[in-house]
């Protein structure tokens, strides 16, 4: 399970480091794709990339929104490997796609991790957070 928002440095090499509670999870493998709904990257264990690819899979494949959304976030992933250090190297085209430049944020979400720029994860994390700070009316309608 990932949990927790952590601060990093992506190095000139586009190598950022894990944190540790992370990476015993991401041995057997990494899979990096485009988010969904924000300009982040998704990274997955192989296993819950297994999960996520049969639930995508398992959609009727008639449907042209299926076909367009499989090619597009299936086209964007690229496997990934923890270095001897902890370190995983994060694709061009994938720190371009998230304007990931410097400083980053490394977001637990459960089942995945979320690559953020920093700058756009404290733009978010704000609007999110006044969304959420005091409204019982928002966590009536999440059912909580």
């Amino acid at each position: 399970m990932f949990l927790g928002e952590y601060f990093r440095t992506r190095d000139n090499k586009g190598r950022v480091f894990v944190p540790t509670n992370f990476r015993e999870e991401l041995i057997a493998g990494i899979i990096i794709a485009k988010g969904f709904d924000e300009k982040c990257l998704f990274l997955f264990s192989k296993p819950g990339w297994q999960g996520l690819q049969s639930k995508i899979l398992s959609g009727p494949i008639a449907k042209k929104n299926t076909q367009v959304f499989s090619r597009w976030f299936f086209s964007s992933a690229k496997e990934a490997e923890l270095d001897p250090q902890g370190r995983i190297k994060i694709p061009q085209d994938l720190s371009d796609y998230a304007g990931l430049i410097k400083d980053i944020v490394l977001v637990g979400i459960s089942d995945r991790v979320e690559i953020w720029s920093k700058e756009s994860w404290e733009q978010y994390y704000s609007q999110a957070e006044s969304q959420f700070m005091g409204s019982n009316a928002t966590f009536d309608e999440l059912g909580f």
